[in-house]
């Protein structure tokens, strides 16, 4: 075997390959220049090929990349054997070179071969395009229903945050609407016992009246017609005092009352109105309208320690939920004053709750005027931030106009 292998390799008996082109140099260089730039480019292919397969293991084709590193090599080199041997008649060496590089193409042929369904099943840079913008759509309209769905979560919390308060002010209401009910019949009762003791305490002709009677009895009066008054809004929050409703035109009714807004605002604030003209007509009782209008220009007042503005506009709305869509009036009384935290705003419908002094204000303004406004079948919205104002919202149904 080792003398077969040294007779093989033996170069004794052989002639190098420069001989057979008569040394010529011009065929020499040639073949050498050809032969040296096809091995150099032979061998800086499998290093770009080996640091492919280096840097992207996920290609999933690597073995196939180091036959191909592997055959190239060989490729490069039997170049160089051909160089070598224009000099020197190595012809067994460059043989096993040669042999080797048979080995190295036939697997890398018999690997590529099976290899080739996959390759044809790779995406194209189109279709990797479209891809990538199904996919992106795909994103986007997944953000879109998790933006809806965060939306829909709010609203339901919202929901629900509306109706415990709407419980809660209904269980408040029917305790205050209780109380107030007797309170009021003993107050009715104490204005018809004073009046008959007014009637006694007057002096027979020619004799003067007690004034200090007179007085006490007037003082009694004037408180108990003030208690009057107290019970009676507390029952409009209770929703059980009796309203005289009639067709009433939102847009006059502001415009009347505008004068008498403007004097409770003073020097505190200006008057704005941005009334509406397609605004209906709303079936509800005209003075307690009025009056809650009243209500909140004092708060606004109260609310505008410097000289501010307040705004009261009108427009068109749909009430109702579900399919079942009425036309409404919207009142806003918006205000830029001091503004309400978020605690206050969940208090601001109690009875008897207000953030002014003592003595300021019972705190029944604004549950009177919720009060009516929903025994008036309608709602009431209050949205306010602290130094950014307070924004009331009176929805009532439209009826056809008179």
């Amino acid at each position: 075997m080792f003398e077969f292998a040294s007779a093989f390799l033996s170069s004794d008996s052989l002639s190098p390959h420069g001989i057979c082109l008569t040394w010529r140099p011009e065929l020499i260089w040639t073949h050498v220049a050809a032969d040296a730039v096809i091995g150099l480019a032979y061998y800086s292919i499998p290093f770009v090929l080996a640091y492919l397969a280096y840097k992207r293991p996920d290609f999933g084709f690597g073995w196939v990349i180091w036959s191909f590193v592997a055959f190239i090599l060989a490729c490069g080199t039997t170049h160089f054997m051909s160089i070598w041997t224009l000099w020197v008649p190595d012809y067994g060496l460059e043989a096993v070179v040669k042999v080797i590089t048979a080995v190295a193409s036939v697997a890398t042929a018999i690997l590529l071969w099976p290899l080739l369904p996959r390759v044809l099943q790779l995406a194209s840079p189109e279709q990797l395009r479209l891809a990538n913008e199904a996919l992106a759509l795909h994103v986007k309209e997944r953000d879109a229903a998790l933006e809806a769905l965060q939306k829909e979560v709010e609203e339901r919390q919202l929901a629900q945050d509306m109706l415990r308060q709407a419980q809660k002010m209904e269980a408040v209401g029917q305790l205050t609407g209780g109380v107030a009910h007797d309170f009021n019949n003993l107050l009715t009762a104490v204005l018809v016992s004073l009046d008959r003791a007014v009637l006694q305490s007057e002096a027979p002709r020619g004799e003067t009246p007690d004034p200090k009677l007179k007085k006490a009895l007037q003082t009694a009066t004037a408180a108990a017609e003030r208690a009057a008054a107290l019970t009676n809004r507390m029952l409009a929050f209770a929703r059980k005092q009796p309203l005289k409703a009639m067709s009433v035109g939102v847009n006059e009714l502001v415009s009347n009352l505008s004068p008498l807004l403007k004097n409770a605002l003073g020097e505190h604030g200006t008057l704005a109105l941005d009334l509406d003209p397609q605004v209906g007509n709303v079936w509800v009782d005209r003075n307690q309208l009025e009056q809650a209008l009243l209500n909140l220009t004092v708060n606004a007042r109260d609310a505008m320690q410097n000289r501010g503005k307040m705004t009261i506009a009108t427009r068109t709305i749909d009430m109702g939920s579900g399919g079942e869509k009425v036309p409404g009036a919207e009142i806003e009384v918006k205000d830029s004053g001091c503004g309400m935290s978020k605690e206050e705003q969940a208090r601001a419908f109690d009875p008897f709750y207000t953030t002014k002094p003592m003595g300021k204000g019972t705190g029944l303004g604004l549950s009177q005027v919720y009060g009516f406004v929903q025994q008036s079948e309608g709602t009431i919205r209050l949205d306010s931030a602290l130094d950014h104002g307070t924004r009331v919202l009176i929805h009532l149904p439209v009826i056809a106009k008179a």
